[in-house]
């Protein structure tokens, strides 16, 4: 089946952030007293909104406490972390090519929309993608989906490509297709657990959405 619009996760989807996402959590977790952990260790925490994350770490449910590790991940972030990223192999040409078939491309992301455009300039990719929806704190995915909907920027033929369970539920709540991804942070398990339409497990299967 031909999607008219193919919505793309960025984290562990289009890049390998963990370096910078590890290191952004490690820093603010050091400056609010708590212990750091290996980035191996951060790894699951790719994906899910970043409030999310933090309570899961820390055990606060205290909203001014979250928001101030926020502040601090995102001091480091928006500074070096975003830019200490690896692009996955064959992913410019895999976005070439659903363009060049007719594919329409956006970007819903959990991450600040700034920090996603400054990603997607330092990959130069941006030239691929006609919109670009970053998260908000207390706004989970399917609902930041659902709102591009509303906007009619994505319909009931549109495909969201991602690679945690996030990204499928955002989907499936909002009557769209799914396509998993296993090159990024979510295990086979996870993903087949909500039942994707795709299971891609080779970048160059992307093209086969278009």
């Amino acid at each position: 089946m031909r999607h008219d619009v193919i919505v793309f996760d960025l984290d562990g989807t289009l890049s390998d952030p963990l370096e910078g996402i590890g290191r952004s959590i490690n820093h603010a977790l050091q400056a609010c007293g708590y212990a750091t952990h290996p980035l191996d260790e951060l790894a699951i925490y790719i994906g899910p909104p970043l409030d999310f994350s933090f309570r899961e770490l820390t055990g606060s449910q205290d909203e001014a406490h979250i928001a101030a590790l926020v502040a601090h991940y995102r001091e480091r972030y928006g500074s070096i972390g975003y830019a200490e990223n690896a692009l996955y192999a064959g992913i410019p040409e895999a976005l070439a090519g659903l363009q060049a078939r007719g594919c329409r491309i956006g970007l819903c992301t959990s991450k600040r929309v700034d920090f996603a455009e400054q990603i997607l300039a330092l990959f130069k990719l941006r030239q691929h993608f006609s919109f670009v929806s970053g998260g908000e704190i207390g706004t989970p995915k399917w609902q930041q989906l659902g709102a591009l909907c509303q906007r009619g920027l994505v319909g009931p033929d549109s495909l969201m490509v991602g690679d945690r369970a996030v990204d499928m539920i955002a989907a499936h709540r909002n009557g769209l297709s799914a396509a998993g991804v296993l090159w990024g942070f979510g295990s086979q398990e996870e993903l087949s657990e909500q039942s994707p339409r795709y299971l891609l497990s080779r970048i160059d299967e992307l093209l086969t959405l278009g």
